[in-house]
């Protein structure tokens, strides 16, 4: 007797701090049979799941020896098509630099049922850990989410655009190339004293911080020692820091909510925790 066809949940394991699942997320883990799990997921949420499902690694990080997409869909329409519910585990949300929207278009081109749960993603809770809002009355009136490592030389952003938006910049996958991205923003009128938060590894236990400026960023990222994966936050909704209040050079205008038309340069502004 042929085995039913099971099915196939993208879940979202946000951050790294597992206490930042959703309860759709933490359901969806306690009913897989199997599991595929990106690198960046945090191993204690693989405690949540059953001791009997598999635990597949199929990470992709730059830089490193990564599992073929081609395969990891393979994989996952057999598995469902053997009858199993396969949950692939993504780190942050499978819709933002996930692939989520490829995987579930394949899934559905082979008649998998897909479901997708969104989770957290790394470039709300990092700066969210500093106390660093994306949006705010006095700074910013959007952000903007942006990867720093394009699929290829013609899907690189366009920084001097993004400069000219005054919008506040989310970057990922950034740290190896700061330098260009701190150029293409010069380029287009971003200030040098423009503030910027760096955060690695945000919400779990090795987090760490960078607090400096857009002049500064490529030597004070080398002097600090700080990789991947890190959130890069440019903007200046980065002075709501907390630590930005407490280093003189790094001070805030007086008034926030009524920023003056300027802001005073910052001098060698580097903090790291």
């Amino acid at each position: 007797m042929q085995a039913a066809q099971g099915k196939v949940t993208l879940v979202g394991a946000g951050p790294g701090d597992p206490e930042l699942l959703t309860i759709k997320a933490l359901k969806a883990i306690e009913a897989a049979d199997v599991l595929l799990i990106d690198d960046l997921v945090n191993p204690e949420i693989l405690a949540l799941a059953p001791s009997t499902a598999r635990v597949i690694q199929v990470g992709k990080r730059g830089g490193c020896e990564s599992t073929p997409q081609e395969f990891i869909e393979r994989l996952m329409i057999a598995e469902a098509r053997a009858g199993q519910h396969v949950v692939r585990l993504k780190g942050g949300d499978p819709y933002l630099f996930g692939r989520g929207g490829e995987e579930r278009a394949q899934l559905r081109a082979h008649g998998i049922a897909v479901e997708v749960v969104p989770g957290i993603s790394s470039g709300l809770a990092a700066p969210a850990t500093l106390g660093v809002p994306l949006t705010h009355r006095a700074w910013s009136q959007g952000a903007v989410f942006v990867t720093g490592h394009g699929k290829d030389a013609a899907s690189e952003p366009n920084w001097a655009a993004l400069a000219q938006s005054g919008l506040t910049l989310v970057v990922y996958m950034g740290v190896a190339r700061c330098e260009a991205i701190q150029a293409g923003l010069l380029a287009g009128g971003a200030k040098p004293e423009t503030p910027v938060a760096v955060v690695q590894s945000a919400t779990r236990a090795q987090q760490r911080q960078l607090l400096t400026t857009l002049g500064q960023l490529p030597a004070a990222l080398r002097d600090s020692g700080l990789g991947s994966p890190s959130i890069i936050v440019i903007g200046d909704v980065v002075r709501c820091a907390d630590e930005w209040r407490d280093l003189a050079e790094l001070a805030p205008p007086p008034a926030l909510e009524q920023p003056a038309a300027g802001h005073a340069a910052a001098r060698r502004p580097r903090r790291v925790a």
